[in-house]
């Protein structure tokens, strides 16, 4: 395809996304069925301007004057993707094009986004969100919200399980992968230009084989900070698809035992396949069909990793559609869901033992406000520091240790962005169950 059908074709899944309220991949696979004849480069390419114009919606839409899907495409062109207006011009002359560009779009695809905007047009984020914004960020909501509307990097674990990070290295040249600044055992693959294709890290030996897993390092880090040993026994309560359980096990070394549970066991059955690629013979499955296994686990965890389901905000770079369908709600939603998973956690832990409390969130009303209404409705629960506990894990650089110092608050939770730390947006804090009897 040229590429004024694939700017055509960005138009129309845009549309759906908007329109219809279809997620980018729903919307994009459609096209891609009805489109035959677009191979991988144009179905990356058409995908990738989609994304760019839904993390950057607000401030092109603004310097557009116009947030029809048309608008936002073209604008994306010109301010995500760098486009001259010549080069634009160009495109929109070809065959199976949209129309041409108009007067005012002309006038606009030059001029730069108004950097004096509001906080929610410069840093693109719905702006009924401004106050919890501002509440967490202050005066630097647009700034923080800036980085967060940019492509996310990919980033790896090493299974130490299987293989040390120097052993990992090579087959993960190809890859262009780097070693990670934050983690000792980790790489770091920087974003590719947003109109290529992304490389299947599948199809590199050292993931068949189990050696690394994608894990985001903000991901990594809450992970750490749970600082498991080996010979304990821990549970992943919201263990999801298990990136956190296959990091905890190796953690441990594959001593001990992790209890992987999930409401929903069509997501906990993702873990298998992984499960059996990484080697970990530490990790046993609790199905949500088996209350009375899980049932067995009260109070005798030393650490249960809290993992609560939330809006997902600190997910942004990599879904940018869903920073639009985030409503005040669902907000509530989330808000109610994570005091019950709180509650129903704090049951498996031991006394004397820690749960590891975490967010892909950095609202406040999901992180701060939750840790601060559990410790008020249950007397001889304390936090604790959780950078000590991170340090003590041994498994961050010394830059990554400064990074999650740099993000601690005054009550010793850690709040990482995309602006602070280069990872997604994660919140944790360390909870201790300092009750002497159940």
């Amino acid at each position: 395809m040229r590429d004024g059908g694939r700017i055509a074709a960005a138009i129309d899944v845009l549309s759906d996304v908007l329109n219809r309220h279809q997620p980018v991949k729903v919307a994009s696979r459609d096209w891609g069925k009805r489109a035959r004849y677009a191979g991988s480069k144009d179905r990356a390419w058409v995908s990738g301007l989609v994304l760019d114009a839904l993390r950057k919606r607000n401030s092109i839409g603004h310097a557009m004057g116009d947030d029809s899907p048309r608008g936002l495409v073209l604008g994306a062109l010109a301010h995500a993707w760098g486009w001259d207006i010549r080069k634009i011009d160009d495109a929109m002359d070809e065959q199976h094009a949209p129309s041409a560009l108009t007067l005012q779009e002309r006038e606009r695809l030059v001029m730069a986004p108004d950097p004096a905007a509001e906080a929610h047009i410069v840093g693109d984020f719905p702006e009924w969100l401004s106050p919890h914004m501002t509440r967490v960020f202050g005066e630097m909501a647009g700034v923080e919200g800036q980085a967060m509307a940019v492509r996310a990097d990919v980033d790896l674990r090493v299974n130490t399980l299987k293989v040390d990070a120097e052993k990992a290295s090579a087959p993960l040249r190809s890859a262009k992968a780097e070693p990670s600044r934050l983690l000792k055992h980790a790489f770091h693959i920087p974003a590719r230009d947003p109109s290529q294709r992304e490389a299947s890290l599948e199809s590199i030996p050292a993931y068949s084989k189990g050696w690394v897993e994608v894990q985001d390092a903000g991901s990594q880090i809450a992970a750490a900070a749970a600082n498991v040993r080996a010979g304990e026994q821990v549970l992943d309560y919201c263990a999801g698809g298990g990136g956190k359980t296959l990091a905890l096990a190796a953690a441990m070394g594959g001593k001990g035992q992790v209890f992987a549970y999930d409401i929903d066991g069509r997501r906990l059955s993702a873990l298998i396949p992984r499960l059996k690629r990484s080697g970990a013979h530490n990790v046993q499955m609790v199905h949500p069909r088996e209350p009375e296994a899980l049932a067995a686990l009260e109070g005798q965890m030393d650490c249960v990793f809290v993992d609560a389901p939330c809006t997902g905000t600190g997910t942004w770079r990599r879904r940018p559609d869903t920073k639009w369908r985030v409503k005040p709600g669902s907000l509530q939603t989330r808000v109610e869901q994570q005091t019950d998973v709180l509650n129903g956690a704090a049951k498996y832990v031991k006394p004397g033992g820690r749960m590891l409390y975490a967010t892909c969130s950095f609202l406040i009303e999901e992180d701060e406000d939750r840790v601060n209404a559990f410790l008020e409705a249950h007397p001889g629960w304390v936090q604790e520091d959780a950078v000590a506990h991170v340090v003590e894990s041994n498994l961050l650089t010394d830059e990554g240790v400064a990074v999650v110092k740099a993000g601690q608050g005054p009550d010793g939770s850690v709040r990482l962005t995309p602006r602070s730390a280069g990872t997604d947006g994660f919140f944790f804090a360390v909870l201790r169950n300092a009750n002497r009897h159940q």
